[in-house]
């Protein structure tokens, strides 16, 4: 028997490999089909089974392409209704894959049709379960991200305190945990940095599954300090509930390369957003006008997927040479299906077709020490409202940029604002959404809040224990 947890960090997500015998299991898959194809070729398995947890929303599983590619079946739990053929286990029952057998435990909760799989090794032991967002490291799963329900995030979190206590809990000790997510993901509030654990630690170290919790008590702790998820999820859940384009469609679309001409002629006549993947520092040296920047090395997909609307929304590529199939990829994970190709040769052949080309200011922290001591101009901090409330300098002001596109009208247009952050990222993507919005006196502080603080030059507000926010 192979067990891998296959962990995907930007995402914080993991799928999992299971193999015995000759046949394969994968769980929660990414959009992404080849590596779990190769994964069982290089075993000599064949893919008996698809295992989704639920209808995820922080991702588009790859269930749809991998069943098609390799005819395995994709299972779900009870009361899942899916708009594809798909084989809708009851409680309890047991699938055989070689040697070992996963049993289905209904666990709904996180979302009605959640279920968890325990997989027993070939003696019939109780070896591991797969608790998708049923249980995590440290937390649970949230309660608040079902899609099409009539029951209340209370409700649900009463489904979920009893699928713990009646399902989970009563596994042995020694039973390995292995979850959907690690920390970073919005799909709960406080998950621990490992991304595997035991039942026993889990008893001992997981607030929502101590022993002499209260019905009252989990539903109140497990509710406390959510905040309205990325507008992008309920939209991927009902892609995974209702189907989707194959990702060799997706992908075929969006490697086409786009000469300078070209590119500005899709760009106008389809509408399309130029999303500009090079790192924060190159961007702000030069950038086509109008476009946004959104990092690939920085929590891109997440930050796609709460600042673009419109899944359906035509994108246009300006990336780093070589990385054009891996920005596809992970734009279709999240379900932005519609990139329309990349800029051949990258913002270089931009610049040396004699096309305009727009800039940030960008001044380091000890500029805007000196400024802000002067002038005392605007200070907009774009982290998010608990990094806020926990240090910043003092009368700057908060405008997350998780809510950029719904607070904008709150900024004067004729006023200079010194932007930052923790440390260069989200300043420079806002900056180029507002510029791109007509904003034009906006000035970014390279490093962030981390370096202005390091300067000891400017005035912050005492250290104050951070609340729990995604």
């Amino acid at each position: 028997m192979k067990v891998e947890q296959l962990y995907t960090g930007c995402l914080a997500e993991a799928a999992y490999y299971i193999e015995s015998e000759g046949e394969a299991v994968i769980i929660d898959p990414l959009r992404e089909t080849q590596p779990y194809i190769d994964r069982a070729k290089e075993d000599g398995a064949t893919i008996k089974y698809i295992l989704e947890t639920h209808f995820h929303a922080d991702f588009v599983s790859g269930h749809l392409d991998l069943a098609k590619k390799t005819g395995a079946a994709i299972v779900f739990g009870p009361t899942a209704q899916p708009n594809f053929k798909a084989h809708i286990a009851t409680d309890g029952e047991v699938l055989k894959v070689g040697k070992v057998s996963i049993k289905v435990l209904h666990t709904p909760g996180h979302t009605m049709e959640s279920s968890s799989f325990l997989l027993r090794d070939e003696k019939g032991k109780d070896y591991a379960v797969f608790t998708g967002d049923t249980l995590f490291i440290g937390d649970v799963g949230r309660p608040d991200l079902a899609v099409k329900t009539d029951l209340s995030r209370e409700d649900l979190a009463s489904h979920l305190f009893d699928s713990l206590r009646n399902k989970i809990m009563p596994l042995a000790d020694d039973v390995i945990v292995y979850p959907g997510h690690g920390a970073g993901s919005a799909c709960g509030k406080k998950m621990a940095k490992e991304t595997e654990s035991t039942i026993g630690h889990q008893k001992l170290f997981n607030y929502a599954l101590r022993a002499d919790m209260t019905r009252e008590e989990f539903i109140k702790e497990v509710l406390t300090g959510l905040v309205e998820p990325p507008q992008y999820f309920p939209k991927n859940a009902v892609m995974n509930k209702m189907g989707y384009d194959s990702i060799d469609v997706v992908m075929q679309r969006g490697l086409v390369p786009r000469t300078t001409v070209e590119f500005a002629q899709v760009a106008e006549q389809e509408g399309a957003l130029v999303l500009d993947t090079r790192k924060e520092s190159e961007f702000v040296k030069g950038f086509i006008p109008g476009s946004v920047s959104i990092g690939l090395d920085g929590q891109f997909a997440s930050w796609v997927g709460t600042l673009i609307s419109d899944l359906k929304q035509p994108i246009l590529l300006v990336t780093e040479p070589g990385r054009e199939e891996e920005t596809v990829t992970r734009l279709a994970r999240v379900g932005y299906d519609n990139t329309l190709g990349f800029l051949k040769g990258g913002f270089e052949a931009w610049k040396k077709a004699g096309n305009d080309v727009d800039t940030i200011e960008s001044i380091s922290p000890q500029a805007f020490a000196k400024r802000f001591a002067v002038h005392r101009e605007n200070v907009l901090d774009v982290r998010r409202e608990s990094e806020f409330n926990t240090e910043h300098v003092v009368g700057a002001q908060n405008f997350p940029l998780d809510f950029i596109n719904r607070n904008m009208d709150k900024l004067d247009r004729s006023a200079t604002y010194l932007v930052h952050c923790a440390g260069g990222y989200r300043s420079v993507i806002a900056i180029s959404i507002l510029q791109a919005r007509g904003f034009n006196r906006l000035v970014n502080v390279e490093n962030g809040f981390k370096g202005i603080k390091e300067t000891g030059l400017v005035p912050v507000t005492e250290y104050a224990e951070q609340l729990t926010e995604l």
